[in-house]
């Protein structure tokens, strides 16, 4: 079974122009999970003097429904972070380190290094006080700013997030710079490194390649993808970049080819649409344009 991370109503939302209140951040999150979605990055504890697209974080939880089997993320960056998460009922956190150092300095003001001395200790005390701790490694296929990332160098950083008590690693590719031979390739140089680490994958959809990346991650047997719902989404530090892959489009991939994902296409479509209007511009996403054919999988 394809297991999905909606990462709509946090790194969907960091970039849009139309902020969206707490209700509506809610109601898209009540939308999501009447679809079938089970795990969703609901709120980011950064401050939100500096992205106020992301502020109410500990009232949009507090304002959740506890669904069985439903489980809610949160984005951390720092201890201040950490602190802050801690005090709410968040189930998972999402540690995020960029492997560029350019961009993990626009991003949290620190060096790769400064954020890894921050950031183990952080994820220690998080699996300590019981939490599940995901590692996110930003800019993992390569960086705007400083080109090729070498994999020696992600690597190395998953390391010490997963000695740390991380239990879950996704490579990221924030700048949508990845193609589908790299990401076999990564795959299974980290396979060899981590063969019992569960591996997610996170892509962006700035050169039109989410789905292909998707798939050639898919054929070297990864099940877990983060998407966002109607293509939502970008990295406010990156240039140009685009949305995430679209969670109806690739439900509707998996869908066609035979794969469960244990969504309902129609009512995935029914929410891009409804956050479409939220937003107040046109999505990216291609099977909510067109409806779809198979609605359950």
């Amino acid at each position: 079974m394809i297991r999905i991370c909606e990462v709509g109503p946090r790194d969907g939302l960091q970039t849009e122009n139309t902020f969206f209140s707490v209700e509506q951040k809610v109601e898209m999150i009540k939308r999501l999970t009447a679809a079938g979605l089970k795990k969703i990055e609901a709120v980011s504890f950064v401050n939100p003097r500096v992205m106020p697209q992301m502020a109410g974080a500990e009232e949009v939880l507090a304002r959740l429904p506890r669904a069985e089997g439903v489980s809610y993320a949160g984005l951390v960056l720092s201890r201040s972070g950490l602190e802050r998460a801690l005090a709410t009922s968040v189930d998972t956190l999402h540690v995020v380190l960029a492997a560029s150092d350019e961009l993990n300095r626009r991003n949290s003001r620190r060096t790769v290094e400064q954020s890894c001395q921050e950031l183990v200790p952080v994820i220690r005390e998080a699996a300590a006080a019981g939490r599940n701790v995901v590692g996110v490694l930003g800019t993992s296929f390569g960086c705007p700013y400083e080109g090729n990332i070498p994999l020696c160098r992600v690597l190395k950083i998953a390391s010490l997030f997963c000695e740390a008590g991380c239990r879950e690693i996704t490579l990221a590719d924030t700048a949508g710079l990845a193609h589908p031979q790299q990401v076999r390739e990564t795959v299974r140089e980290f396979r060899k490194s981590f063969g019992n680490v569960d591996l997610g994958l996170h892509f962006h959809n700035t050169r039109g390649l989410g789905l292909a990346n998707v798939y050639a991650g898919y054929l070297e047997g990864v099940v877990r993808f983060d998407s966002s719902i109607g293509g939502l989404g970008g990295c406010p530090f990156t240039p140009k970049a685009s949305g995430n892959v679209c969670t109806e489009d690739l439900v509707n991939m998996f869908h066609q080819m035979g794969e469960t994902t244990g969504t309902d296409l129609e009512k995935l479509v029914e929410t891009a649409r409804w956050v479409q209007t939220q937003a107040g511009r046109q999505l990216d996403g291609m099977v909510m344009k067109i409806g779809n054919g198979s609605a359950n999988g």
